[in-house]
């Protein structure tokens, strides 16, 4: 079977991708190392462990150095910003931010660009609906996704033979999304929100997409209804 790396992979939006992809990949689970990644590469049978920190470049070039071919590569990993307005926003959130979700991701990609090649593989980054508009407090978060845009939008110019998606989803119902409507001071109501089994299909759907067809960009909008 093919093979795929899918990144964050071990709870929310990670794990229902995990899961839609398994039928049909061997598995690399990326993640920090954890129970819940042990547990999840154990459910899924043939699937393996990338427990790796990917802002640690050292380690990320040491883990993805015996990875000769790959079919695809799912970029999930990220973190959210303090929601803060640009005023409040220290340097250091700045660079936290852009770090987890941008620079790791662009260097992933890079040292990972030969086993693709090889396998004229499919690159999937998860995006968001701030990658397509900025919202007040969103400054670090939005820059970070829409500089994930400007990188699979290069990476799908450089690279004609590899196929890149980015999937845009709103609002999806996981942990991180709790932590941040608490931040917000709102009550936490999981049908305003995307399944994260929603996106995952629409993931999955995207790389098992006849190869005559490139699947550029994919959004998703949630509709309040369950």
């Amino acid at each position: 079977m093919p093979t795929a790396l899918i990144t964050g992979a071990s709870r929310g939006l990670g794990a229902a991708i995990a899961r839609a992809l398994a039928p049909t990949h061997d598995l690399l689970l990326g993640g920090r190392p954890s129970a819940e990644l042990d547990a999840l590469a154990t459910s899924l049978d043939g699937a393996a462990t990338f427990d790796v920190e990917l802002t640690d470049f050292d380690a990320v070039a040491d883990a993805t150095e015996a990875i000769t071919e790959l079919d695809v590569l799912v970029h999930n990993a990220g973190v959210a910003s303090s929601l803060e307005p640009i005023a409040d926003t220290p340097v250091e959130e700045w660079r936290h931010v852009l770090d987890v979700n941008l620079v790791a991701v662009a260097e992933l990609t890079r040292l990972l660009l030969p086993a693709l090649r090889a396998a004229g593989g499919h690159v999937v980054f998860i995006n968001s609906g701030a990658g397509m508009r900025a919202s007040p407090g969103w400054a670090a978060y939005a820059a970070s996704k829409f500089g994930l845009r400007a990188l699979a939008e290069a990476l799908r110019a450089e690279e004609p033979r590899l196929r890149v998606t980015s999937i845009f989803p709103g609002r999806i119902d996981t942990d991180m999304q709790r932590d941040i409507v608490a931040i917000e001071g709102n009550e936490y109501r999981p049908e305003k929100f995307l399944d994260p089994t929603t996106v995952a299909a629409a993931v999955a759907q995207a790389v098992l997409t006849p190869a005559d067809a490139h699947p550029v960009d994919v959004v998703l909008r949630p509709t309040g209804r369950r």
